[in-house]
């Protein structure tokens, strides 16, 4: 049999292990897109064209694999592994990178996330959160080697001063900048709630769509959404806008302005402060004269009170001085007279004739017959008194005492 002859899946598997000899990394093919299509939301399939239509290419990627939204007529640059498919016999590029050609390409590209994540509520004004007036530990995630570093601390300690900057350095642009800004994302929100910064600042400086490509990173923009911490975004000059820019909590124009947003100023601080001791001040000086005046209203008050009490008692002691006269000697008389009748009556007095009172347990004895023999009495006399014990009882109720 001839050596060189192959069944047809031999065939194929020779030629993919010839393709495989390919490094995907060296080899970039650019073209526009065409029959773009995603199947059961996993797979993608596209054509690569020339300008001229003249050549075609098929390609082949997941949904996971693709960073930025694509559509027809884009102009794209892919990495992939070139294979056949044995079951359809068809050569296809594996792709593995997908990235837009061209400030066109990246501008419809922007604009079909940005739509994206629209739909999806990533931009709603009633999720963003208020930061901190007063905050005292600052996430900063940017280049140690951009000018926007610079101009953000220098900002800060001139507006307010005495902060604690935990800073992340990461890629502001390049095929590095989406996966360690994401991861510093990762970093503060996985901190110790008493560790976590009061707010985090995403900045770098300004550019073109394609310089800002890591700040309209569909990756960038979620993780942004997704940050248990506030953020700040300030992106290049007041111009330039990205997509992380609409989802943030706060925008600010400028790397200097993001730090004008995130502290205030003592100058402003102070004039705040001292307009408040002002304001203060007058309330309370208002509320001492208000107080004073429903003093000296009260005051007159009580002494109007007290002059017209010490009037009444006035003349009322002059009119009890007056009346005094017609009613003392009367009282005097009424009083001697009633003396008299109480001296008539004084048991003193009947003790003094001759005549005693006999008591038993406190009681005044009125009758002799309730007295039985053996019970104990008491006479008292005009001058002291004697125990007694009734003896006996004759018939006639009369006791003997003893």
């Amino acid at each position: 049999m001839d050596s060189n002859v192959y069944s047809v899946s031999g065939y194929l598997d020779l030629v993919n292990d010839t393709l495989q000899m390919i490094p995907s990394s060296e080899v970039v093919i650019e073209g526009e897109v065409s029959d773009f299509r995603i199947a059961q939301q996993k797979w993608i399939s596209f054509d690569l064209k020339d300008e001229k239509e003249q050549a075609v290419l098929k390609c082949f990627m997941t949904v996971w694999q693709l960073k930025v939204e694509v559509a027809d007529g884009m102009r794209v640059q892919v990495k992939g592994q070139p294979k056949i498919y044995e079951r359809f016999g068809t050569f296809k590029m594996n792709v593995q990178e997908l990235s837009p050609v061209g400030e066109g390409a990246l501008r419809q590209a922007y604009e079909l996330l940005k739509k994206k994540l629209q739909g999806e509520g990533l931009f709603d004004a009633s999720r963003k959160r208020s930061l901190e007036r007063f905050p005292e530990r600052i996430g900063l995630i940017t280049s140690r080697d951009a000018a926007a570093f610079g101009d953000f601390v220098r900002i800060l300690n001139n507006r307010w001063g005495g902060l604690v900057v935990h800073h992340a350095h990461v890629h502001v642009q390049g095929r590095q900048a989406v996966q360690e800004i994401t991861g510093a994302f990762g970093y503060f929100n996985t901190l110790p709630e008493e560790e976590r910064p009061d707010v985090l600042v995403l900045t770098r400086g300004g550019g073109g769509l394609e310089d800002l490509h890591a700040f309209n990173d569909e990756s960038v923009a979620r993780a942004i959404y997704a940050s248990q911490i506030p953020v700040v975004v300030g992106v290049g000059h007041e111009r330039d806008e990205s997509l992380a820019d609409f989802v943030a909590d706060v925008r600010a124009s400028t790397p200097s302005n993001a730090a004008e947003r995130v502290v205030p100023s003592r100058t402003d601080v102070l004039y705040e402060l001292q307009t408040m001791t002002r304001h203060m001040e007058e309330r309370l000086q208002d509320r001492v004269n208000g107080y004073g005046q429903v003093i000296e209203k009260v005051t007159h008050l009580v002494s109007f009170v007290l002059e017209r009490q010490k009037e009444r008692f006035r003349s009322g002691y002059e009119r009890l001085l007056v009346s005094s006269h017609d009613w003392l000697p009367q009282i005097r008389t009424d009083l001697e007279n009633l003396g008299r009748v109480l001296r008539q009556v004084d048991p003193q007095r009947v003790l003094a004739r001759g005549y005693s009172i006999v008591t038993t347990g406190g009681v005044v004895v009125k009758d002799a017959g309730s007295l039985d023999v053996g019970q104990e009495i008491t006479v008292q006399f005009a001058a002291g008194s004697a125990e007694a014990e009734i003896k006996r009882k004759n018939g006639h109720g009369q006791q003997k005492l003893v």
